[in-house]
């Protein structure tokens, strides 16, 4: 069996933000009536918190849910238990309507840091980046591809985006984190 490996292989570039590709990350979508106590009850046991607000993420430790569409979440949790959460869901929702699916390997995550890590973000993305509240997850684009992202930890963000297009994010994100290319 083959070792897995993340969309870039952790690469990371500094500017006058940094620039990093997360690694590998178990992320699971996970669709069905967000509204049912046995979906809430799923994804509590999963991922230890509750399922989200619209357009909020949850995060606990190293697992979390994120609000994607009123019938959508992005379940995340180690690589290496996205298998078994997956199961553990199926398991739980059974009878429910409701599709699960492991994306971890058709995702990649990248995280910006930095004092002026929302300017990174604010000449890429069509959102306002300076009034994104801590919980708050946008679905939005990043250049030109479709993205979901996120206010991390205080001069963090996180961003996810396709695998196939992982180069590119990471070239658009290093590209604005050029020193000199601030926004005044």
């Amino acid at each position: 069996m083959s070792e897995a490996v993340s969309a870039l292989n952790g690469k990371s570039s500094s500017g006058f933000a940094t620039v990093s590709e997360a690694g590998l990350q178990g992320m699971i979508t996970l669709r069905g009536d967000l509204k049912s106590a046995k979906l809430k009850k799923a994804v509590k046991a999963a991922t230890g918190v509750d399922v989200p607000a619209q357009r909020r993420i949850a995060i606990k430790g190293d697992k979390g849910a994120g609000w994607m569409s009123p019938d959508e979440l992005l379940i995340l949790v180690p690589y290496a238990d996205a298998r078994a959460t997956v199961e553990a869901l199926t398991k739980a929702l059974d009878g429910e309507h409701h599709l699960v699916a492991d994306v971890s390997d058709a995702r990649a995550m990248f995280r910006v840091k930095g004092a002026k890590a929302d300017q990174v973000l604010m000449k890429l993305c069509p959102v306002d980046i300076a009034t994104l509240a801590d919980g708050e997850l946008r679905r939005t684009r990043a250049a030109q591809v479709a993205a979901a992202l996120w206010k991390s930890e205080t001069d963090e963000f996180t961003l996810v985006s396709f695998r196939s297009v992982a180069g590119y994010v990471f070239g658009a994100l290093e590209l604005s984190a050029r020193p000199g290319s601030e926004i005044c």
